[in-house]
């Protein structure tokens, strides 16, 4: 037999084992085998030849083999050395090292936005290539593609806008939204992260430009939790900027009109979701950075109706907690200790504010779960916002932070008064933890944290946890040198170790998102949950605080360091699918039912969710005419 016959042969076989499901097996197994099609199986193509190099989806540039150079009709189209994947990465990484200071804009263009254009332009030449540099070297390139550098991103973003990734929806569009989310390729889509760009990170309405943290979100979906990336959807729903530089600014790439409110706006918003959940109704929608008071407003309209969370309020939550649990642990106490901490909240905002009931809920919980637990867990939050101390003696308070407002009585009983100053309530009440998420760079002075110094824990807690690395409320240098080196400390961006003198070092632990909310999307996804429940999102902030060891708690370690998020994010989704399953939400996920998910026990369920993670593999490539 020829070598043509033999390659004919060859991928007539392999079309028809794909078209019968390369990897089916005997349906009485597949609960236990838990075979993956992640990645692992053929993939049929309907082009060839430089359509496909053009095709970040399919692109694998010099690793394409000599089969499929002539299967696909790229036999001359590319030098004919066959590199394996590891070898293009250290090729890239190369190149990547001469260039990112060669790729600055200028003097004032900060290296790790240099990182950021050449990861971008690898992503758009090579989606697989791009998550595994991304995902082997997750500790360097998790604050590129997120948290800080997404800041920067999305305030140069109409300038640094080259290749469209997903979808805008608009005020314009109203009453189009049903046919528009159809011109989106994938007929699957698992996950979409959507924003409306109104609050971005601390940086305030950005508009349509907020479409890089739905986007950077997604990236981390994909690397943290094994989501296939021709599964994701970044979103964004322009409804207009109140941000006045970017209405006049003739380079804008958004609608420059003020934002849409009230009805009009819920109207877009609806439109969004029914149209996106008509389409692929197993779909999970996270929603990211929009303004408080919108951001509880439409949790609450949606959570019990559709596969939503809203990372802002309950991710954030979420990590907090665990970190709260973790500050508890790390002063020798057991985590049942927890109703007994004193905490001040500088920020009322949508984190500020989901936080808060996170907490409450908790303490509640760990008190027996009763009206009066509940009423008493209350009473350990002072919440200082812009105008000071909230208690009852406001004039306006909002609905959703009046439940932390202190009594006047209760309130003079501490010393204190409406709009008492931050420096004065922490003098005050001597708190356990400190936490800021009032997006104010700075606000956590000397004169606050000297008067920390005297709190009544061994070990104080100090949570600087607004982001990006401005917007913190402190320095973990600052928070070392002025209350003592027996401190625990979080803050939301990342900041280096501080070095304390005579081997020992102060740890500047990263309370990050991304610890929980791609745990939080693949638990929901492979339990097949209908909803979110706060039940899961607690099972996962428990996770979370239980991940580190005694030693490493004690050591001050209350969060693991990034380059381990593949495993956090499996427990995670562990825990996540166990807690959907008791609470009976659970309906299963492809071949594994409902009925089935029952019966795994908690390491099976753990090989369920590795197996069922997708990983950066080249697919054999096999073309097919439409």
């Amino acid at each position: 037999m020829s070598n043509f016959s033999r390659k004919l042969r060859l991928s007539s076989t392999l079309l028809k084992r794909l078209q019968q499901n390369v990897t089916a097996v005997n349906s009485k197994n597949v609960c236990r085998s838990f075979t993956t099609t992640e990645g692992h199986r053929p993939t049929l193509v309907h082009k060839r030849s430089l359509d496909i190099l053009h095709d970040p989806w399919f692109n694998k540039g010099t690793a394409f083999s000599m089969t499929e150079r002539d299967r696909l009709n790229l036999r001359g189209l590319l030098p004919p050395t066959v590199m394996s994947s590891e070898q293009q990465i250290q090729r890239f990484m190369a190149d990547l090292k001469r260039l990112q200071v060669n790729a600055r804009d200028g003097p004032f263009d900060p290296n790790a936005l240099a990182k950021w254009r050449i990861l971008n332009r690898l992503h758009d030449r090579n989606e697989t290539m791009y998550y595994k540099v991304l995902i082997d070297n997750i500790e360097e390139y998790a604050p590129v593609v997120y948290t800080p550098t997404v800041g920067l991103v999305c305030q140069k973003y109409s300038g640094l806008f080259r290749r469209p990734r997903g979808m805008y929806f608009s005020s314009e569009d109203r009453g189009e939204m049903m046919s528009m989310v159809y011109n989106w390729p994938s007929d699957q889509v698992d996950m979409i992260v959507v924003t409306d760009g109104s609050r971005i990170l601390g940086l305030g309405d950005l508009g349509v430009q907020g479409i890089a943290i739905a986007i950077g979100k997604l990236d981390l979906y994909v690397a943290a939790a094994g989501i296939n990336p021709q599964r994701v959807l970044p979103v964004m729903i322009d409804v207009g900027t109140n941000n006045e530089k970017l209405l006049h600014d003739p380079l804008y790439l958004g609608i420059q009109q003020h934002r849409l409110e009230g009805d009009e706006y819920l109207a877009v918003i609806d439109e969004f979701m029914n149209a996106v959940f008509t389409r692929w109704p197993h779909v999970i929608v996270q929603f990211e950075d929009f303004q408080s008071k919108w951001a509880f407003k439409l949790l609450q309209r949606y959570r019990n109706n559709y596969r939503m969370f809203n990372d802002d309020v309950q991710g954030t939550a979420g990590v907090a907690i665990a970190g709260l649990l973790g500050a508890v642990r790390a002063q020798g106490r057991p985590m049942i200790d927890f109703p007994k901490m004193k905490i001040v909240v500088a920020g009322a905002g949508s984190a500020g504010i989901g936080v808060l009931n996170a907490a409450r809920k908790t303490m509640a919980r760990m008190l027996g779960n009763t009206e009066v637990a509940f009423e008493s867990a209350r009473s350990q939050f002072w919440v200082v916002d812009a105008n000071g101390l909230l208690t009852e003696a406001r004039d306006s308070i909002d609905p959703e932070a009046r439940r932390f407002a202190w009594k006047v009585k209760e309130a003079d009983r501490q010393g204190l008064k409406e709009g008492a100053s931050l420096v004065e309530v922490v003098r005050q009440v001597k708190p356990d933890v400190l936490l800021g998420l009032s997006a104010v760079g700075g606000l956590f002075s000397k004169e606050v944290l000297e008067a920390l110094k005297d709190s009544t824990s061994t070990r104080p807690a100090i949570f600087p946890m607004s982001n990006p690395t401005t917007n913190a409320e402190c320095t973990p240098e600052e928070a070392y040198s002025i209350v003592g080196d027996n401190i625990i400390f979080a803050s939301g961006s990342p900041f280096k170790n501080v070095e304390l003198g005579g081997g020992r070092i102060g740890h500047c632990n990263q309370g990050n998102n991304m610890y929980l909310f791609p745990g939080i999307g693949l638990g929901t996804l492979l339990s097949g949950s209908r909803i979110i429940s706060d039940g899961m999102l607690q099972a996962a902030a428990e996770c979370l605080a239980a991940y580190m060891t005694e030693e490493e708690v004690l050591n001050g370690i209350i969060y693991p360091p990034i380059s381990k998020i593949r495993d956090i994010t499996k427990e995670v989704a562990a825990a996540v699918i166990k807690e959907a399953v008791e609470e009976d939400l659970a309906e299963g996920y492809r071949e594994m039912d409902s009925h089935e998910l029952r019966k795994l026990n908690q390491e099976e369920i753990a090989n369920y969710v590795e197996t069922n993670m997708w990983s950066p593999d080249y697919p054999t490539l096999i073309y097919k005419e439409d």
